[in-house]
C-alpha cells in the first residue's frame, strides 16, 4: 500500500476511535424518544450526550482547536461549534444602537419563537441571523413549560456567535425560571426532559451544571442591562431593590456567583437573599403591573433614579408587546409561552412599534388598568 494511502486510512482510524460512543445505557427514556445534544466541557475536549430511541448515547470529541464541531445526531437539527469556556462576564451597557428588538418568555416554544423572529427578518430561512448589526435582547425566561428548551439554548448559543461576527450583538438575559431549575425547583419542566434525565441518568439540572457548555455559558450572562436609554430586565426593578444600594453591575455579579446555589443557602445569606425575594427581586417584581404596589408617579421617581427613559421587562403575561405608564415601562412578555401567538418589540432610530407572527410592524398597545383578585 502506498505510504501516503496508509497513512490517510490511518488518520481515518484514529479519527473513527476519536468520536465512537464511549457508552450506551440501558433504555430507561421512552421508545422513540430524541433529545441532545447536553455538552460538557472535560479535558481536552467536549463529551456530548444524546438520547436516541431512549437510550444513551456518548461521544468524546477533541479539541486540537476551537470550536470543536459537534455534527448532528438523534434529532439534532444542525451541527454545533463549540467554543472554548467563558472566561469572561458579560456586560451590555451600550449606547449609539440604532436597531434593538427585544422579546422574553419563550420557555421552549421553540417554534413559534423561530417564525416569530424570520417573519421578522432578524433569522433568514435557514435560521442564521440576518439583522446585520441589529441587536436582540432575550429578556429571561427559557426554561421550564415548552418541549424544545435546549434547541433554543444551542440555537441563541450560535446565533450569539453569528450577530457578533456581523457586526450585532444577541444578549441573552436571565430570569426567573434560569434560577428556579438551576436551584432545583421542578416544578415547571416539561415532562420530555424528566425522561431525558432518566435516560442519561442525571438530575435534570445537571445537564447545565458549570462544566457543561451551556451551564457555562448562562453563568456569564446578566440579569440587568442597559442600551440606549433603555434598561432591560426579566422582573423589573422594585422601589425595595433599590432601596438596598446594589448597582446594576454588582447585582448582576452576585447573580453569576449564586446562580445554582440551593435555595435554603441564597435566603441565609444575605448578599444573596434580595436577589431571589419572590417579590421585590429583579427577577420577580410585578408592581408595575399593579397600582396598588406603585402609582404612575411611583414609576416616574423610579426611571428617573434609574438614569433611564424605559424599563423594559418580561415576566408579567400580556397578550401583545405593550406600553405602560405613558411609555416609562414596556411590557415584552407577549405569552410565547402558550404556542399560540407572539410578538417583538421593535426600536428603530427612536421608533418603537411590535413586530407581528406576519412581519407586520404595528404602534404599541397602551396598557390598561389590571384586574384586581
Amino acid at each position: 500500500m502506498p505510504r501516503a494511502r496508509l497513512f490517510r486510512c490511518l488518520l481515518a482510524t484514529l479519527w473513527l476511535l476519536a468520536s465512537c460512543p464511549v457508552a450506551a445505557a440501558v433504555p430507561t427514556g421512552a421508545a422513540g424518544h430524541d433529545d441532545g445534544p447536553y455538552v460538557d466541557h472535560v479535558d481536552g475536549g467536549v463529551l456530548a450526550r444524546w438520547v436516541c430511541d431512549g437510550r444513551r448515547e456518548v461521544v468524546r470529541y477533541r479539541a486540537s482547536r476551537w470550536p470543536v464541531v459537534v455534527p448532528p445526531r438523534c434529532g439534532q437539527d444542525g451541527a454545533i461549534q463549540v467554543r472554548a469556556p467563558v472566561a469572561s462576564r458579560d456586560r451590555v451597557d451600550l449606547r449609539g444602537v440604532a436597531r434593538l428588538a427585544a422579546l422574553s418568555d419563550v420557555h421552549g416554544q421553540l417554534g413559534l419563537m423561530v417564525r416569530l423572529l424570520q417573519a421578522n427578518g432578524i433569522l433568514d430561512a435557514d435560521g442564521d441571523w440576518a439583522w446585520g448589526e441589529g441587536h436582540l435582547v432575550l429578556v429571561g425566561d427559557v426554561f421550564d413549560r415548552g418541549p424544545r428548551v435546549n434547541e433554543i439554548f444551542w440555537l441563541l448559543y450560535g446565533l450569539e456567535q453569528q450577530a457578533r461576527e456581523a457586526g450585532g450583538g444577541l444578549h441573552v438575559l436571565l430570569g426567573n425560571h434560569e434560577a428556579m431549575v438551576l436551584y432545583r425547583d421542578l416544578r415547571y419542566v416539561n415532562d420530555r426532559y424528566f425522561a431525558t434525565a432518566n435516560a442519561l441518568d442525571v438530575a435534570y439540572p445537571d445537564l447545565y451544571g458549570p462544566q457543561s457548555v451551556i451551564g457555562n455559558w448562562l453563568r456569564s450572562r446578566p440579569v440587568i442591562a442597559r442600551i440606549n436609554d433603555m434598561l432591560f430586565v426579566h422582573g423589573g426593578m422594585s422601589p425595595e431593590f433599590l432601596a438596598l444600594g446594589i448597582g446594576n453591575e454588582a447585582a448582576n455579579d452576585r447573580y453569576r456567583e449564586s446562580l445554582g446555589m440551593p435555595r435554603t443557602r441564597t435566603r441565609e445569606d444575605p448578599r444573596y437573599a434580595p436577589l431571589y425575594d419572590g417579590t421585590t427581586s429583579p427577577i420577580w417584581y410585578r408592581g408595575y403591573f399593579n397600582p396598588d404596589a406603585l402609582d404612575r408617579a411611583g414609576v416616574e421617581a423610579l426611571v428617573q433614579r434609574l438614569g433611564v427613559e424605559h424599563v423594559v421587562v418580561g415576566h408579567t403575561s400580556m397578550a401583545h408587546v405593550e406600553s405602560w405608564h405613558d411609555g416609562r415601562v414596556i411590557a415584552v412578555d407577549s405569552s410565547i409561552k402558550d404556542g399560540e401567538s407572539g410578538e417583538l418589540l421593535f426600536v428603530e432610530d427612536g421608533r418603537m412599534s411590535r413586530g407581528t407572527l406576519d412581519g407586520t410592524r404595528l404602534p404599541l398597545l397602551p396598557g390598561g388598568p389590571p384586574p384586581r383578585d
